[in-house]
């Protein structure tokens, strides 16, 4: 492929990673990281400190007034009024995107209440809207199952398509000796993956 036929092809297609929450920002930080390429990466949290560390070009604090640069201690719901309160700023950043990646982990407060939103203003602006999201591991307790479940409804609705990773199903293919921070860090692996491999046959 010709230079000048690639970059045709590459700003035709303007593709988006957008973090939502504590997992979502890991997330992105281990694809920029990672140098995957063609794609421009977005950090969405309420949580100031988190954000502050993320490696996204772009970073969103959201629900500055609603949670005063503070995570949302699990509640989705504030999550949800945190991503509706910065709206435009969402908007701005998202506008012209041809696809947009929401990634996040289920189950905590900012990614299961935001995500939904974030999926949904992405969708009205007219990108094609994926979300790749996991699924709690067992050992993190059943309130967070609970949440997951509910955020996993809710993203569904707001997406063109929606990658579920199970985490528990990591734990099956690592071995004993796996602690819980690799197996978390194996969890923004198989994100990666997946995120890189839908942009390749993109771009």
């Amino acid at each position: 492929m010709s230079k000048q036929v690639r970059s045709e092809v590459e700003s035709f297609a303007r593709i988006r990673v957008i973090g939502v929450g504590g997992s979502g920002g890991n997330a992105v930080n281990h694809m920029v990281t990672s140098k995957v390429e063609g794609v421009d990466f977005i950090a969405v949290n309420t949580d100031a400190q988190d954000l502050h560390k993320s490696k996204a070009k772009k970073k969103i604090h959201i629900g500055k007034t609603l949670t005063r640069g503070l995570g949302t201690g699990m509640n989705p719901d504030l999550g949800k009024q945190a991503a509706e309160e910065t709206r435009e700023e969402i908007q701005d950043a998202i506008k012209g995107s041809d696809m947009v990646f929401i990634t996040g982990g289920m189950g905590g407060g900012t990614g299961t209440g935001a995500a939904p939103v974030v999926a949904k203003i992405a969708r009205e602006l007219g990108a094609l809207t994926v979300g790749v999201v996991t699924r709690p591991f067992m050992f993190e307790g059943q309130q967070r199952l609970r949440l997951a479940e509910q955020g996993i409804s809710e993203l569904r609705k707001a997406v063109d398509a929606v990658i579920i990773i199970p985490n528990d199903k990591l734990l099956t293919i690592v071995t004993r000796e796996t602690g819980i921070k690799n197996a978390f860090a194996m969890c923004d692996d198989i994100l990666k993956q997946a995120v890189e491999g839908i942009s390749d046959l993109i771009t």
